[in-house]
């Protein structure tokens, strides 16, 4: 958040109802600093299995996650879902959509959710660098030391580039 702060850059932070919980203090300087703080459901199944499954256990996924995030914020959870693992089908993006949530996918991910097998900073970002396209999303997991070592160089650079950043309000 630091960083960011720095970079004059806002982010959108795709959390589950036990990281709103656990980190209550974190998720109010989120949203004070003018982050988007996101739904990505309450326990992290395959959306896609648990609409198959269930219409009910689907809204509760994301209403129960709503609800944790607006206890602690005193504020309405912007209206954007995560699927966790990307997995989604027809029926998890219809009752996505009934729920009145915007389904976000990314364009750019790697391997760096693994706290115990982190990719070394220098080919991180230059992976990141060399996908890096117009319009890019980029999946950037926070437990990441190796994307929190390189997030600074990594904005500067980009924006040295001609690279603007912009939140998920400015989609069309």
């Amino acid at each position: 958040l630091d960083i960011l702060k720095d970079n004059q850059v806002k982010a959108a932070f795709f959390v589950t109802t036990h990281y709103i919980n656990s980190n209550k203090d974190l998720i109010k300087r989120m949203v004070d600093e003018g982050h988007l703080v996101c739904n990505h459901s309450t326990t992290h199944p395959s959306m896609a299995k648990v609409a198959k499954n269930s219409k009910e256990k689907f809204k509760n996924e994301i209403i129960t996650n709503e609800k944790a995030f607006e206890e602690i914020t005193g504020k309405k959870m912007p209206k954007y879902f995560r699927p966790p693992m990307g997995k989604y089908s027809e029926l998890s993006l219809q009752y996505t959509k009934d729920l009145g949530y915007k389904t976000i996918f990314w364009s750019f991910a790697y391997n760096d959710w693994d706290i115990n097998n982190q990719p070394n900073a220098e080919k991180a970002k230059k992976i990141i660098m060399e996908r890096t396209h117009n319009g890019c999303i980029y999946l950037l997991h926070a437990v990441s030391k190796t994307n929190t070592d390189i997030l600074d160089s990594l904005i500067k650079d980009l924006k040295d580039k001609g690279y603007t950043f912009k939140t998920l309000d400015d989609l069309p």
